[in-house]
């Protein structure tokens, strides 16, 4: 027998033992305690990678690694593996009409004879398109509840989880062109296009609503994915079934979310975003707090060594002000990443970001998001001689979908728009023009020059999109099809 099928043997029988010793409802502490050996579930390199990522023992983390593998299972093997671990993937959200202390009850018999008897109500509240005739508790026990811990401890053993997913399979054998690490937000994005921005006291705006994944830290993550890096998204995300969905949707990108943070019953933040159909958009974010880094989130040796090790990073922000602040501290160094910056959201205080600034490589913004960083704007004076005067090395006034770059008071550089650029602006512009500019800064040997912001800024006229921003960002062949045309 290979050893990856021996691997996924001890997996598979671990995991059925389990279920007949009261499954997983007593959390952490039950896998600490119990008379099965959980030996083959430790070893996982998928449990010892998020035991280092978290600096805590294998034994504390297993039980969550077990439940985000097994949310990833088609419906009916994730229901019976979910009732036979009582893993409680159903308790963020509650199916209508299913009480959940019984399908997750002490006895594996009752939670066998509850799956069975609510078996479509189940299915259904998964949106299954295809729902098997339902089982006896007597069939279920043998072929159903078999192959489902074998569907799980195929996706926990190391091989599998690569080859799971095709698209993620594509990405891991296309070259990679280095590593970049993001920091930022990856949230649910309500969507509002209408005809015009509303005001107070203003006509009411019409349009339509849609609903998508989105967040500056999610939408960097991706475009510099399909740009060719290999990417860890540092963020953190609720736990309900909004993060389980971007988390499906990022490794489907193949960014790394083994840095991603779920902060256990909390849902994931959401955002409002109004625009125009000629592109003009006004923001709306979230003020609540309690879904989001902490500085010492960073200080793991995991966190720490992506951002370190990284040939770029790409911070926005969307965290707290310690965390931005620890990101920067952590790139101090003469042979750290290139760091790239986009000041937004805009912070109450950013003279606490002031000493950190030297070490921005790239400072990239609207000119309100620029000029946000500043606590006394000198009248008459460029916002970007002032930030560069605090230390920036360059500053990217990136609005309209052109670009300004000023390095010092004789070096301005200016890309106006391209043929292809009809709207006024685009939501996901300076998130293509932050990782298209990070490509050529890798795969060059230096500073950007003139043809490095032409590249970002065709790049931000791939981004027109009035509704899936992520889906929106180009690969290289795109942007070198813009550039093809000349700026106007």
């Amino acid at each position: 027998m290979a050893a990856q099928d021996s691997a996924l043997v001890a997996v598979r029988d671990t995991l059925s033992r389990l279920g007949k010793h009261r499954g997983l409802a007593a959390g952490a502490a039950r896998l600490r305690t119990t008379q099965v050996d959980i030996g083959p579930l430790l070893a996982l390199r998928v449990v010892q990678d998020r035991a280092f990522r978290d600096g805590l023992p294998p034994d504390q983390v297993v039980l969550e690694v077990v439940r985000e593998v097994a949310d990833r299972l088609d419906p009916t093997d994730r229901l019976i593996a979910d009732a036979a671990l009582a893993l409680g993937l159903l308790r963020a959200e509650p199916p209508a009409g299913i009480e959940l202390d019984r399908l997750y009850a002490p006895d594996l018999g009752a939670r066998r004879e509850y799956l069975t008897v609510h078996w479509r109500v189940l299915h259904e509240s998964l949106g299954a398109t295809t729902i098997p005739t339902p089982p006896t508790v007597r069939t279920l026990r043998a072929t159903p509840e078999r192959r489902a811990f074998g569907a799980l401890a195929a996706l926990l053993t190391d091989e599998a989880q690569a080859a799971d997913d095709p698209r993620a399979s594509a990405e891991a054998g296309r070259p990679r062109i280095g590593t970049v690490t993001v920091i930022g937000a990856a949230v649910i994005d309500h969507q509002y296009i209408t005809d015009h921005i509303p005001t107070a006291g203003g006509r009411p705006a019409r349009g339509r609503f849609e609903e998508h994944l989105g967040g500056k830290g999610l939408n960097r993550a991706v475009a510099a994915a399909r740009l060719g890096f290999e990417v860890r998204l540092i963020t953190a995300i609720g736990d309900d079934p909004a993060g389980q969905r971007i988390l499906r949707y990022l490794r489907r990108e193949g960014v790394d979310v083994d840095l991603v943070k779920v902060v256990a019953g909390e849902p994931t933040p959401v955002a409002a975003v109004i625009m125009t159909s000629e592109g003009a958009i006004a923001t709306i974010g979230g003020a609540d707090q309690s879904v989001c880094l902490m500085p010492q989130d960073l200080n793991k040796p995991a966190a720490r060594q992506a951002i370190t090790d990284a040939d770029a990073v790409l911070l926005t922000f969307e965290q707290p002000i310690p965390v931005i602040q620890q990101a920067m501290r952590l790139l101090r160094t003469a042979d750290a990443p290139w760091l790239l910056v986009q000041p937004t959201p805009p912070i109450d205080a950013p003279q606490y970001v002031y000493e950190y600034l030297r070490r921005v490589d790239y400072l990239i913004g609207s000119s309100q998001e620029l000029g946000g960083l500043l606590t006394d704007p000198a009248d008459g004076q460029d916002t970007a001689a002032q930030l560069l005067a605090l230390g920036v090395d360059t500053v990217c006034t990136v609005e309209g979908l052109e670009c300004r770059a000023t390095s010092d008071a004789d070096s301005v550089l200016h890309v106006g728009r391209f043929a292809a650029a009809q709207l006024r602006e685009s939501i996901g512009a300076r998130a293509a023009f932050m990782a298209a500019l990070a490509r050529r800064l890798v795969l060059g040997e230096g500073r950007a020059d003139h043809e490095a912001f032409r590249w970002a800024t065709a790049a931000m006229a791939a981004t027109q999109s009035l509704g899936d921003i992520p889906e929106a960002m180009p690969d290289p062949a795109e942007i070198d099809r813009i550039v093809g045309f000349s700026p106007r």
